[in-house]
């Protein structure tokens, strides 16, 4: 694709972000005017009521921001690992691994901090993906794109069966956490954003330093290999990238799926097969998606409003399903 055709999608993205961003700091149960949003951020006033809530709603709309990107750059590092054009950390079971251990944490050690949300999600995370990964390279074959799925599917209906059980006999547990489960970034706030950023940025750059090598192992492990590329190791670094960015936005926002599975995959079809661009684009369209899912929660619900992890579902089934009767999960 040419570099001008790029700029221009990339240019286009942002500016679609930079609308949900006003949307999301002017729609709510209360509705305030895109020019007094606008007014209030530049001039960062906080006389009146509205100006109040604006920024009451900027720590949700920045964590949305961080925690769609770091959803769509997970989905795209584990669809380049696993070869598997339906992979992403809810398929895979990796969000309700680390849903498992923050949800045992709370009602077995008490835990009610997000910087300890965070070493529990994260270890989920990564003993999640260890256990799919080795159950799906089990027999002959090993680790396919359909083994790998069914595996994550296995395994993330019987971690899911796992929670229910440890949360229902605990109405603490269950009061405080039943909106947390079905994904939400409507808790977001500045400690929390704090304390998961360096997970983040982390994250991500490791994952843009392993876009090549990645990119090589798509041509095969004995392709990748001699042209230098020490497959185990680019598997281990994209997993583990993978892991601090799914397991950080778990912590905070819960399980939300889909947003993994739906961006990368559009971005491969706008953009081609070339991590090195698809990673920077999923984490542009994974932050549109979950911000303007969660404006439409807003609109949809309101007064109340409908948590961004059902709207993401509703939105990523039927495209699962589309994915499915196109690609017959072969291998990418």
């Amino acid at each position: 694709m040419k570099t001008s055709k790029l700029t221009t999608i990339l240019i286009g993205n942002l500016l679609i972000l930079s609308l949900c961003v006003l949307a999301s700091l002017a729609f709510g149960a209360k509705y305030i005017g895109f020019n007094e949003v606008i007014d209030t951020l530049i001039h960062s006033r906080k006389a009146t009521l509205n100006e109040l809530i604006v920024h009451e709603r900027i720590p949700r709309t920045v964590f949305g921001i961080f925690a769609g990107a770091a959803l769509g750059v997970s989905g795209a590092l584990m669809q380049a690992i696993t070869r598997n054009p339906i992979a992403d950390p809810s398929i895979l079971g990796v969000n309700t691994g680390a849903s498992l251990f923050v949800v045992s944490g709370i009602a077995f050690f008490n835990i009610n901090a997000a910087h300890q949300y965070i070493w529990f999600a994260l270890i989920g995370a990564a003993v999640t993906s260890l256990f799919v990964f080795t159950i799906g390279s089990l027999g002959s074959g090993g680790a396919t794109p359909i083994k790998l799925a069914l595996a994550g599917a296995a395994t993330s209906a019987a971690l899911s069966s796992i929670v229910s059980a440890v949360i229902l006999p605990r109405t603490e547990v269950m009061n405080a956490f039943r909106f947390w489960q079905v994904g939400s970034i409507s808790g977001a706030t500045w400690e929390g954003i704090r304390a998961v950023l360096p997970f983040l940025l982390a994250g991500m750059i490791l994952g843009v330093l392993s876009s090549p090598a990645l990119d090589a192992l798509a041509l095969g492990d004995d392709i990748a290999t001699g042209l230098g590329v020490r497959t185990g190791l680019v598997r281990f670094l994209g997993a583990f990238s993978g892991v601090l960015l799914c397991g950080a936005a778990t912590a905070l926002a819960g399980p939300i799926g889909f947003v993994g599975l739906m961006v990368p995959h559009t971005m491969r079809i706008i953009c081609g097969p070339n991590l090195r661009l698809v990673i920077p684009m999923s984490a542009v369209g994974g932050a549109i998606l979950l911000t303007l899912s969660d404006v439409f929660g807003r609109l949809i619900g309101s007064p109340s409003e409908l948590e961004a992890g059902i709207v993401t579902a509703f939105l990523g089934a039927p495209i699962l399903i589309i994915i499915a009767m196109r690609a017959k999960v072969r291998a990418l």
